[in-house]
């Protein structure tokens, strides 16, 4: 009776959506659905400032991570699946905003060649391993046989089967070499991933994130929601396993997201004392260098001055529509330092 009550509670919330998915099963949103009135599981909204400040702060212990990976040689890990528009993409902008590409790079392959078919599976993945002092984000990984490609048929049954059977054993040959595996599986509901579909449909900007495998994905929530399941049973293990990131929100799982990750990683502050302090170096006198003009170089054109112009004269027009006379401002106007910039040109040091 509950889980009939459940289901009836469900299916009101999400009238807006039934369209689409008339038949949702109550063990949708990634098995979410059947505890959804458990207290833990909500959309925490935050205040902008108070998610960009916590942000900020989580991205400096990033840095400091990464300082520790460097100088210990530590190899790191993280595996970002889930479903499309999870919201897997900015969690790894975020990430990765102010860490060297040197030493954290995103992976993200391409449809396997002809002949990486033939290959043993893991084997396209082993050559993106870090090796000491790097940091590696795996935005999907070898995860995809277990669940695009099962759903998707692009893989044999039997072929799914081996990797169930292989993947744990694979990742447990990593952590035993020392590496730090942490993989996250990012969950949305369906109506909040119809949404997101739906705004990339009507902005030019993101369609080209709608792919024909995410608009499958919308018919095949349930072989999704199933694949994903099958796939915990098998390679949710206590050497490498799985943690759930609630996505509703994105704020809320880049926060929570990042905060686990440096709480599961044992690194610690690096100490500088030995590192020689950073020092500017005085700028030499000048030895007579005398910098060509500007016109014997060929520089890119000043669009800046010229959309900011073509503002000031719309801004005037519309004053002069209304019958109001602008005050002139004090100082140089936009279009004099315009003028004025494309006389001297670029100046050394100036962004």
């Amino acid at each position: 009776m509950a889980q009939m009550q459940r289901k009836r509670n469900n299916s009101s919330n999400r009238s807006s959506i039934a369209s689409s998915r008339s038949n949702a099963s109550p063990h949708g949103n990634d098995g979410l659905r059947n505890v959804i009135h458990d207290a833990s599981i909500h959309v925490t909204k935050i205040p902008e400032e108070l998610y960009e400040a916590e942000l900020y702060r989580l991205q400096g212990e990033l840095v400091k991570l990464q300082k520790w990976v460097k100088a210990t040689g530590a190899r790191v890990v993280i595996i970002f699946e889930g479903r499309d528009a999870a919201g897997k993409g900015g969690t790894i902008k975020r990430v990765t905003e102010y860490l060297s590409p040197r030493v954290a790079r995103v992976v993200a392959l391409p449809t396997p060649t002809e002949r990486e078919k033939t290959q043993w599976y893991f084997q396209r993945y082993v050559q993106h391993l870090p090796a000491a002092g790097e940091i590696v984000l795996f935005d999907r990984s070898w995860y995809n046989r277990a669940v695009v490609e099962k759903v998707m048929g692009f893989a044999t049954p039997k072929q799914v089967q081996e990797f169930m059977r292989q993947c744990p054993i694979f990742e447990q040959m990593l952590v035993e070499d020392g590496i730090y595996l942490r993989k996250y599986w990012f969950s949305v509901s369906d109506g909040v991933q119809l949404k997101r579909f739906q705004r990339r449909l009507d902005d030019p900007l993101r369609q080209w994130k709608l792919s024909p495998m995410d608009l499958e994905s919308i018919t095949r929530w349930e072989d999704y929601s199933r694949a994903k399941d099958d796939m915990m049973v098998h390679t949710d293990t206590a050497a490498s396993p799985w943690y759930h990131v609630l996505s509703d929100s994105k704020k809320q799982a880049r926060l929570n997201m990042i905060a686990h990750l440096l709480d599961s990683i044992p690194y610690e502050e690096v100490d500088d004392a030995n590192t020689p302090k950073i020092v500017l170096p005085a700028r030499p006198a000048p030895k007579g260098y005398i910098r060509p003009a500007v016109a014997v170089s060929q520089y890119v054109p000043d669009h800046t001055a010229d959309v900011v112009t073509a503002q000031a004269e719309r801004a005037a027009k519309r004053n002069a529509r209304k019958g109001v006379k602008k005050k002139p401002k004090k100082g140089v106007t936009a279009k004099q330092a315009a003028k004025a910039g494309r006389k001297s040109g670029s100046r050394d040091g100036e962004d």
